[in-house]
C-alpha cells in the first residue's frame, strides 16, 4: 500500500512537507540519487511498453520503493507524481521524444514525466529519465540556468520545447522535445504505430539502460557504455571486462550512493 511516510523514509528525507521549491528540489535530487532507471523489465513487455502508463499504484510501491528494485520512466515518475500530490502540489503528466543517436526524436508519447506550478511558475519534474540531465527541477523557459557544472534551457522548435543540456566541454545538446500540455493516460490506450514501431526497435536491439545519480552528476550504464557526468564533465567508457561491467551494474542498482569516476 502506497505510503507517504515510507517512501520518504526510502529517501531519507526528514525536513518539511509543505508544496514549497526547497521540498520540490530536495525530493527531486534524492529520488534520483536513490532509486535507480532500470529498463531490464521491458525485456519482457513486448512491443507495448506503455501498456501500464497509469501504473497500479500500489503495486509499483512494493516492488519499487520497499522492495528495492529500479524501474522505467512511467513507474518512477508515476510513484514521484502521487507523492507530490499527496503532499499538495499540483502535478501534470508531460510525454516527451528522446533525442536518438542519429539525431531524430522518438514519437511524443515515448517517455512519460512531470510538470508543476509553483507560484505561477512552471517546472519540469523528471526523476525517470537515465540522463544525461538535470538533478534538481528546471523551470520552462529559454533562459540558462545552470546545476552541478551543466546548463539547461528549454527552447522553442514550432509546437516543441526542446530541452538543450551544455557540460563544461563542448556546446548544448538536445535531450529530448515535448509539447508543453498536460496529457492524459487515454491517449496511450491506442498509441499508434509510430510508438509500437518504437518499442519493436528497442526489443530487437536488447539493450539494457540503467543510471543512477549523485551528489554532483549521474552514472549512466548503456549496454555497455558507460558514461559518469560529473560536475558538467562527461567521461565516456567501454566496458569491455565482464567483472568491471557486473560491478558497475551492482553500484548502479545497489544500495550504496558512492562516486565512480
Amino acid at each position: 500500500m502506497f505510503d507517504v511516510d515510507v517512501y520518504l523514509a526510502r529517501l531519507g528525507y526528514t525536513g518539511p512537507v509543505s508544496p514549497t521549491w526547497p521540498v520540490l528540489r530536495d525530493l527531486h535530487k534524492r529520488h534520483l540519487m536513490t532509486i535507480p532507471y532500470d529498463s531490464a523489465l521491458n525485456a519482457t513487455r513486448g512491443d507495448n511498453l506503455w501498456s501500464n502508463v497509469d501504473i497500479d499504484v500500489d503495486k509499483t510501491f512494493a516492488e519499487v520503493v520497499v522492495g528495492g528494485r529500479g524501474g522505467v520512466c512511467t513507474e518512477l515518475n508515476g510513484l514521484f507524481r502521487v507523492l507530490l500530490e499527496r503532499l499538495g502540489f499540483t502535478v501534470d503528466v508531460y510525454s516527451a521524444g528522446t533525442r536518438q543517436l542519429d539525431g531524430s526524436f522518438g514519437p511524443d508519447l515515448e517517455h512519460v514525466f512531470n510538470s508543476v506550478v509553483l507560484d505561477g511558475t512552471r517546472y519540469l519534474v523528471d526523476v525517470g529519465f537515465v540522463g544525461p540531465s538535470f538533478l534538481e527541477p528546471i523551470v520552462l523557459s529559454d533562459e540558462p540556468q545552470e546545476q552541478y557544472g551543466n546548463v539547461f534551457r528549454v527552447v522553442r522548435d514550432g509546437g516543441y520545447r526542446v530541452l538543450l543540456r551544455k557540460g563544461r566541454r563542448g556546446d548544448y545538446q538536445q535531450t529530448y522535445r515535448f509539447r508543453p500540455r498536460a496529457r492524459s493516460f487515454d491517449e496511450w490506450n491506442d498509441p499508434g504505430d509510430d510508438l509500437r514501431e518504437f518499442a519493436r526497435g528497442l526489443a530487437a536491439a536488447g539493450t539494457l539502460v540503467r543510471g543512477r545519480a549523485f551528489e554532483t552528476g549521474q552514472r549512466i550504464l548503456i549496454g555497455r557504455r558507460y558514461v559518469v557526468v560529473d560536475d558538467g564533465y562527461d567521461h565516456l567508457r567501454v566496458l569491455v571486462n565482464d567483472d568491471e561491467h557486473r560491478e558497475v551494474v551492482a553500484e548502479i542498482l545497489g544500495t550504496g550512493h558512492g562516486r565512480r569516476t
